[in-house]
């Protein structure tokens, strides 16, 4: 039988014979508090990180693409240089394992006008294969354009933002003006679905038509394109795939001898990848700085027991009892009050985080933060490492605090009241 484990649940559980009441209540409910709302802080903190690395993140390819095939002497405006692809191109990038998606589109700058405002916009013309899962998942009024493999359409999608500043709606139309060739040119087009990412910066740039339309205008040829955007099957294999298909396809030209520039979406957007690394350094001081509060409390929680059991520890140490196994019976009171506490913080930690996805009772500011609401991701591994780490960590801060029991005399102490 483990008697300091015995002797630690009577301690921590069983009430005193004296004064019938657990053994300093306020001061293990406090301690136990600490580590309950400091985990469940972390649970939220994390979750939320998490889920909104990976909204941005997807909204962002969403609209680009995990990697850009372009002209190398493209510059990075929506004013391209245009590239040739060709079937024989599009089955040898397929065939590259990791690749999951390719699509094409052509992009030209452009102004709406209507009798009243106008507004710079970029139509971004897609063809029959594009994947229109990210625009129909934030469709919020009207339809998607329809694409026909032969007839060039005037149907045109823009976002709410731009819709608003134009004062402009479902089956409206107006006439959007370019310049080719020094020449201002306008074209009549009609919307048949406004979308809503909340990705402002995005949303009031692009107007969604047809890749034909776009080529027309540009006086391009049919196998003309601005970009090929390239889906691939693990963005952690990122820079790995962008680095391969940039070593591929480094040396070859396409029919009209252009060179092959390929970017991944972190270096098209550095602005914001950069920001969300930052955040990740946010979150680990956030992370320590909890774990430290936390353990400081336990500490106090820990030495407070001790001092009240001195004369239980003295009468101990007269029967002979090592210093060692007295500081083994402290270490397991305080693994009890660390595992209830835990317990409690993980099902408030928790018990927010499916509140919020749910309900999305927390909201942001679209503007400053690309979502409308908190975002929440739980990922069970997170989640499992940080109540290991928090274990660990706690159940060391607690190894120093023990060892004032060494200092404890048995002579003094049993007299002590």
């Amino acid at each position: 039988m483990n008697v300091e484990f015995f002797i630690a649940k009577s301690i921590h559980f069983a009430n005193d014979k004296g004064d019938n009441r657990r053994v300093t209540p306020p001061v293990v409910r406090i301690a136990m508090a600490g580590i309950a709302i400091g985990l469940a802080v972390m649970i939220v903190s994390v979750a939320i990180v998490v889920g909104f690395k990976k909204e941005v993140r997807n909204k962002v390819i969403g609209f680009d693409a995990h990697i850009q095939l372009s002209n190398l002497d493209s510059n990075n405006s929506y004013e391209s240089t245009p590239i040739t692809f060709s079937d024989s191109l599009r089955n040898a990038l397929l065939r590259m394992k990791g690749i999951r998606h390719i699509e094409v589109y052509a992009t030209k700058p452009g102004v709406i006008k209507t009798e009243t405002d106008f507004q710079g916009i970029v139509l971004k013309g897609m063809d029959a294969d594009y994947d229109t899962t990210f625009i129909r998942s934030h469709l919020v009024e009207g339809n998607m354009i329809r694409i026909d493999p032969v007839t060039v359409s005037n149907q045109v999608m823009l976002s709410r933002t731009t819709a608003h500043l134009l004062r402009l709606g479902c089956g409206d139309s107006f006439n959007l003006y370019f310049v080719n060739d020094d020449n201002i040119r306008a074209r009549p087009l009609r919307i048949t679905g406004i979308y809503d990412t909340g990705f402002t910066d995005y949303d009031k740039l692009f107007a969604i038509g047809d890749i034909k339309l776009v080529r027309r205008i540009n006086g391009w040829e049919d196998d003309m394109i601005s970009r090929v955007a390239i889906f691939i099957d693990n963005y952690d294999r990122l820079d790995a795939m962008a680095d391969k298909l940039n070593n591929n396809l480094f040396f070859q030209k396409d029919r009209l001898g252009n060179t092959y520039s390929v970017r991944s979406i972190k270096e098209l957007n550095a602005m914001i990848f950069n920001w969300l690394a930052i955040i990740n350094s946010n979150v680990v001081v956030i992370l320590v700085l909890i774990i430290l509060v936390s353990s400081f409390t336990m500490i106090s929680g820990l030495l407070i027991i001790i001092l009240e059991r001195t004369q239980m520890i003295g009468i101990l140490k007269a029967l002979g009892e090592k210093n060692f196994n007295i500081r083994k019976i402290f270490l397991y009171v305080s693994s009890f009050m660390i595992v209830k506490g835990m317990g409690w913080g993980n099902i408030i930690g928790l018990s927010l985080c499916l509140l919020q996805s749910h309900f999305q009772w927390m909201k942001l500011n679209p503007e400053t933060y690309y979502l409308e609401a908190v975002p929440i991701e739980l990922n069970w591994l997170f989640v499992l490492l940080i109540n290991a780490g928090s274990l660990i960590v706690s159940l060391l801060m607690m190894i120093a605090p023990s060892y004032l029991i060494s200092k404890i005399e048995p002579a003094k102490s049993i007299r002590y009241e």
